[in-house]
């Protein structure tokens, strides 16, 4: 592998750990825990891992002698900036308990335990993947861990390499497969401890045990350098308006974080739309009326941020995403011999007429992604939308329609911007590089005490991360049940931007002034070296929902 020169820097950098991890370690149990909601129905489905106390790990003035421990590890899902730190921070805390212990890696995600495909990680392995982004160490994978037989074929595995831990590292999803397989091998006894580590960008893994899923620090860091050089050029050029989808479908913390690091001129939040019961129309009227407003001052350019999401938030455009998808699915043949030329026609003349209305009201590509591009289940695979064109397109009708009644005076002209793959697998910030190795030395730590059903959870990040504290929380802590392909199942309940939380209260302060005035800031690339106000700053989100 030839490596760039800030690779070859970053592989000395040594993360910092929390003061109570650095020396010998010893637990201290809270008080016993409930699920967030639902109590009855997941304490039935998880008797063996409910209820467990808060775990929290202190210094120890006596050491601990351990035997060797064999280790296998998963990354589940999409990848997220700091993955590999995790990794290397589980191989040194299991090397620490013990010289001899081993840590084994799953190829490709949870489908490498199903299927035994694995590789043992030894330490010039793990060298060669400090401070990096990807998952490319092992790959990941979005097999999920439902079955029994998926269970049972892992334990062969996992019994024939002496693995007596798994590490699984993933979002809400795989992390409530992680609590639900805790639950079988305990069930089973078959003395496999599962853990568990929170990762997403998007942010929505996160509660009062889990202040931030890791990566999305570094995400919402790269995705603000570069709408920080678009609004750049945005401001030399003045001539376009900017229309910058962000990653983030079933919430819009990234979206919410760019917009307080860049200011820009709006910014849109899904679950105040939702909220608000706003309409495509009161969307597209928001934005217009910020164009028209700066075009009013000469300043016919600007900003606008859009979340993944937003048109599953939109109360109307999910009703007709619900009809359509019940309709289609039953008349797929039929549909299948209209003549493309027809099928918005004939797609109009069979909704109800609230939704053939809003129908009709879209733009010719997204009515035909609405009805074209569908996933295996039969429904419309909201995350290829192009959202960010159907707002600009519709933006351009309703100031062409002002203009003609003398309401607009300015020109418009947009271009488009989707930021996702981008951010997924830069090389973690520092404060990710340091909170990603902490999350996997306390997986070790709860290995060596025992622990099964827990993730691993690191608090008071926005201190010195020698003030960081380091525990467990029980999994089935933050379960509930949800309505998923027709039944009701257990799952991590997804953590939305908080309408009355500290960062939006700080956003909807200054939007109203970030819509009429040219107030960008340009946080330009992410720092590794230097003073630490530059380089180990978390997410303004997390600064202010800590108050620091």
């Amino acid at each position: 592998m030839t490596k760039s020169a800030l690779q070859i820097a970053r592989a000395a950098y040594q993360p910092k750990l929390p003061k109570a991890l650095k020396g010998f370690v010893q637990v201290k149990e809270g008080a016993a825990t409930q699920s967030v909601a639902d109590q009855e129905a997941i304490k039935e489905l998880f008797p063996n891992t409910y209820g467990m106390p808060l775990i929290q790990f202190v210094e120890s003035a006596s050491e601990t002698s351990f035997s060797p421990v064999n280790v296998g590890v998963i990354l589940s899902g999409g990848q997220a900036p700091g993955g590999h730190n995790v990794i290397s921070g589980l191989f040194d805390g299991i090397k620490k308990l013990n010289a001899d212990s081993k840590l084994y890696g799953f190829i490709l995600g949870p489908g490498g335990l199903v299927d035994h495909n694995y590789m043992e990680l030894t330490a010039d392995i793990i060298d060669e993947y400090r401070n990096t982004g990807g998952f490319d160490i092992i790959g990941s994978g979005r097999t999920k861990l439902e079955k029994e037989e998926q269970f049972d074929k892992g334990y062969e595995i996992l019994k024939q390499l002496g693995i007596k831990a798994l590490v699984i590292i993933g979002g809400d999803d795989s992390n409530t497969n992680a609590c639900v397989l805790a639950e079988y091998y305990a069930a089973k006894k078959y003395g496999v401890q599962v853990i568990g580590c929170p990762k997403t960008i998007d942010g929505d893994l996160k509660n009062e045990m889990i202040e931030t899923s890791f990566g999305f620090d570094t995400a919402c860091k790269v995705y603000s350098e570069v709408i920080g050089n678009i609004q750049r050029d945005c401001n030399s050029a003045r001539k376009y308006w900017h229309f910058i989808k962000l990653m983030g479908r079933s919430a819009s913390h990234i979206a919410l974080e760019c917009a307080l690091q860049v200011q820009p001129n709006v910014c849109i939040v899904s679950e105040e739309v939702e909220a608000n019961d706003m309409s495509l129309d009161d969307v597209v009227t928001y934005i217009a009326q910020i164009v028209a407003n700066r075009a009013a001052q000469g300043n016919n350019f600007g900003t606008v941020l859009i979340p993944e999401g937003l048109i599953e938030f939109i109360p109307a455009m999910k009703r007709l995403i619900s009809e359509l998808n019940d309709f289609l699915a039953a008349n797929a043949e039929e549909f299948s011999h209209i003549k493309k030329s027809h099928q918005r026609d004939y797609i109009i003349s069979k909704l109800s007429k609230a939704n053939a209305d809003i129908y009709a009201s879209l733009p010719d590509g997204v009515a035909r992604q609405l009805t074209l591009d569908r996933d295996p289940h039969g429904n419309v695979q909201v995350s290829l939308i192009e959202t960010e064109k159907l707002l600009s397109e519709m933006v351009a009708t309703k100031l062409a329609q002002w203009k003609a009644e003398g309401k607009f005076v300015g020109k418009f002209a947009s271009q488009h911007h989707f930021f996702g793959y981008e951010g997924r697998c830069a090389a973690p910030s520092n404060y990710d590089a340091d909170y990603c190795y902490s999350l996997g030395y306390t997986a070790s730590m709860l290995i060596a005490d025992g622990k099964t059903g827990y993730m691993s959870s690191v608090r008071n990040t926005t201190a010195p991360a020698d003030q960081w504290i380091a525990g467990g929380v029980p999994i089935t802590m933050m379960m509930n049940m949800e309505r998923r392909h027709g039944e009701m199942k257990p799952v991590i309940q997804k953590a939305l931007v908080k309408l009355d939380g500290a960062p939006f209260k700080a956003f909807v302060a200054q939007r109203d002034k970030w819509a009429i005035e040219t107030a960008y800031v340009y946080p330009g690339p992410i720092q590794y070296f230097g003073p630490t106000e530059v380089c180990d700053q978390p997410t303004k989100t997390l600064q202010l929902e800590q108050a620091k």
